[in-house]
């Protein structure tokens, strides 16, 4: 596996049950943390209250008090230093993930001619990051019926322009659509439909960004095998065998049962990959 392409398998760490929600909930974890070392210092006080007023009497009540303490406390640094352990592989996972990110990113931009490299910016901390609410990411699928009915217009225009070759006003009007509605349910498919818009117009740079984005935005969504497939096929047509063959590759490895694996399939083959 390449070195950029580190960022897909962290991404599917962070996917996994459990993992994700701490990962956008780092906040949380900490609070967490903060709660246990309060409690612990309340258990030694309370150990020591017990320990000096015992004395020298056989209570056996008193006795089976300070046992439960010691258990207690022994369970709680056992938390706390799985939770610190936790932390900390949360905190890696996402450094490393957002880093590579960055740096495929920046190698698109290098590609692209007029792209300024210094205008790109940080990149966004997987999760979030230090973020007071998790970034936008696309919901689960839901009925059509919950979609405005000028959302699902405006949609389907933007669908019926690429379909009729119209590419230019297609990739605007998915462009437009994101910006308009934010966190829709069609923001993934939008796009890569806009991908599909720029390479139709011959700028398959930011046909690749696009399909990134779009990728990025659900990775375990129905369309992140077709938006992995394409982002692949157009790195190998921008020159990027290495990373086209990685990518591709990595389709059917996350989604083997997807229909875009037979295209990856095929893709390589034409990149001649091994």
């Amino acid at each position: 596996m390449s070195r950029w392409f580190a960022p897909l398998v962290i991404a599917a760490a962070l996917a996994l049950p459990g993992t994700g929600v701490l990962a956008q909930d780092a906040e949380t974890l900490a609070d967490i943390r903060q709660e246990m070392t309060v409690l612990f210092v309340e258990v030694q006080r309370l150990r020591r209250e017990l320990s000096t007023t015992g004395g020298a009497s056989s209570n056996l009540a008193g006795a089976g008090a300070l046992d439960r303490l010691n258990a207690i406390e022994a369970e709680l640094q056992r938390l706390t230093s799985k939770t610190e352990e936790l932390e900390f592989r949360i905190n890696r996972v996402v450094t490393d993930g957002t880093n590579r990110i960055g740096d495929l990113e920046f190698r698109l931009c290098e590609l692209e001619t007029g792209c300024d490299i210094g205008a790109l910016g940080d990149t966004p901390s997987l999760g979030g990051g230090d973020a007071p609410t998790p970034p936008a990411i696309a919901p689960a699928p839901q009925p059509e019926t919950q979609l405005a009915e000028q959302e699902r217009a405006d949609f389907e225009r933007a669908q019926e322009a690429l379909a009729s070759g119209d590419f230019r006003a297609a990739a605007d009007q998915f462009e437009t659509f994101n910006a308009t509605y934010p966190g829709s349910p069609l923001s993934v498919e939008a796009e890569l439909r806009k991908g599909e818009a720029l390479e139709g117009l011959g700028d398959v740079r930011q046909g690749a960004r696009a399909y990134l984005s779009a990728f990025s935005l659900d990775q375990q969504g129905q369309h992140a095998p077709e938006a992995l497939y394409r982002l692949g096929a157009a790195l190998g047509r921008l020159g990027q065998t290495q990373e086209a063959c990685v990518t591709l590759a990595e389709v059917g490895v996350r989604f083997p049962a997807a229909a875009s694996v037979t295209d990856a399939q095929s893709a390589m083959q034409n990149f001649g990959c091994s």
